[in-house]
């Protein structure tokens, strides 16, 4: 398909055209009434003149002149004959021999419509047609005045001003185009184009300040998509610069992990060796140190894992829910000291499509949680939605901290416990974007806290009562 040339693919060309072709619309409305009127007003001219002429015969004895006046009289009319009908009598003139009429017309009877059809079938016309035309006389409303007359010189007429209307139609059209083309040059195209170059200068290079737009005064919606736009590519600074940070002082973490990992690692083998000590002292202090040697190695190894890693791999599978909270319970509740509780309270046959492994991970790392804040019974429930399953998990411990809730889901600012980095939380978010879903936070109070887990697709199998509570 062969392209416009460039002038007519701009938005300016556009209007152009448009409001050039609207104008030459309204003026084709005006046109057609125009004409019709404009007939209307000769034929009544012809009455007037008609009026004037066969006065003439009144001032006679026997109302009648001669045949070279009466030539004379019609020839200043442009008419064949003329009769005058009055209360008490008729007048006429005529020259003898009028030719046969075609068409009649009682200007007094017709309406705007049929006077429009009749102008336009005038116009259509190729041939002359002798027309008949009757109206109230303009100087006496008693008085009907008859003409005939012929129609090819009221159509050169008509014809005549059509073309002035229409190269004045042209003009008018040609002039308010080119004004309302220079409008909205100023207040629509101009401005956006300039929000058009902002964002292109803006996207190839975000971090430089000198693209980016200034704000408008403007009042109307240009002025407000400016200043918009001007706040959101601040934002979008701010934004990369903050990444920018980020992921610098992610570098650091992560070689600074590594390195203290391998110092851990070396402590933690030296001492292993202080467990086969005989000394009492040493025999109650290498638990703990061993203890927090492990914490620390852990901690590394989580920060490594979370800047390395990214969102994990989904590998699905369809599994029943409560034996994979059966297993979590199985392994938390041995390692509990103030002997914590996980309630299993999913439906037996309840079934999910998810990767169990991850979502393993995400419910035992909630579960420790939620142990390690102080809770002493931890519940699992889980139901089918229309188009989801949703998991949850409660406590009874003493809720989240403010600073915790305002930060939740953020690694290195959502933990509530003392030196806790706030990356379980952000990994299990992570795991479950990675399968579509995502968690949130339900509610969390003095009376205890819920995380609720959101999976697509409906959990498959029939809803049956809840498993036994793991022990």
């Amino acid at each position: 398909m062969r392209e416009l040339p460039p002038f007519l693919r701009g938005l300016s060309a556009r209007l152009l055209m448009l409001t050039v072709i609207f104008v030459m619309v309204s003026e084709v409305l005006i046109f057609v009434p125009s004409v019709a009127r404009f007939r209307l007003n000769y034929l009544q001219e012809k009455i007037a003149d008609a009026h004037l002429a066969i006065l003439a015969l009144e001032a006679t004895p026997d109302n009648m002149v001669s045949e070279p006046l009466a030539r004379e009289l019609l020839g200043h009319v442009g008419a064949y004959g003329i009769v005058l009908h009055k209360p008490s009598a008729t007048l006429m003139l005529d020259a003898g021999g009028a030719p046969r009429i075609d068409a009649t017309f009682d200007l007094g009877d017709a309406g705007v419509a049929r006077l429009i059809i009749d102008a336009l079938i005038a116009l259509e016309q190729r041939q002359n047609r002798i027309l008949r035309v009757l109206d109230l006389s303009p100087k006496d409303p008693h008085i009907v005045v008859e003409v005939i007359m012929d129609e090819a010189p009221m159509r050169t007429a008509m014809i005549v001003y059509g073309s002035h209307i229409l190269e004045m139609s042209i003009v008018i059209s040609l002039i308010t185009a080119a004004l309302l083309y220079l409008a909205l040059q100023w207040l629509l195209v101009a401005p956006l184009r300039r929000l058009t170059q902002s964002m292109v200068s803006f996207r190839a290079d975000p971090e430089d300040e000198s693209r980016a737009i200034p704000p408008s005064r403007r009042a109307d919606e240009i002025g407000l998509a400016q200043r918009e736009l001007a706040a959101m590519q601040e934002t979008v600074r701010q934004a990369l610069r903050h990444n920018a940070r980020l992921a610098a002082l992610g570098t650091a973490v992560a070689k600074i992990s590594h390195d203290l990992r391998n110092i851990l690692s070396t402590a933690r083998l030296m001492s292993d060796s202080l467990a086969d000590s005989e000394v009492p002292e040493v025999k109650r202090v290498t638990p703990r140190l061993l203890t927090a040697i492990d914490r620390a190695v852990a901690l590394c190894a989580r920060t490594l894992s979370y800047t390395r890693e990214g969102a994990p791999p989904v590998s699905r599978s369809r599994f029943a829910l409560a034996g994979l909270v059966k297993e979590i319970a199985e392994l938390v509740e041995p390692k509990s000291e103030d002997g914590a509780r996980l309630v299993n309270e999913v439906p037996a046959m309840l079934t999910v499509e998810a990767d169990r492994e991850q979502l393993f991970r995400v419910i035992l790392n909630l579960a420790r949680n939620a142990i390690e804040a102080g809770a002493r019974r931890v519940s699992v429930s889980a139901r089918s939605e229309a188009e989801a399953t949703v998991v949850e998990v409660s406590d009874d411990g003493p809720g989240l901290p403010p600073k915790a809730r305002d930060n939740l889901f953020r690694p290195f600012a959502g933990s509530a416990r003392p030196g806790g980095t706030g990356l379980g939380l952000a990994i299990a978010r992570e795991i479950l974007r990675a399968h579509g879903g995502d968690i949130t936070l339900g509610d969390s109070s003095a009376a205890g806290t819920t995380f609720c887990l959101r999976l697509p697709g409906a959990g498959g199998g029939a809803s049956a009562r809840p498993a036994a509570a793991a022990s």
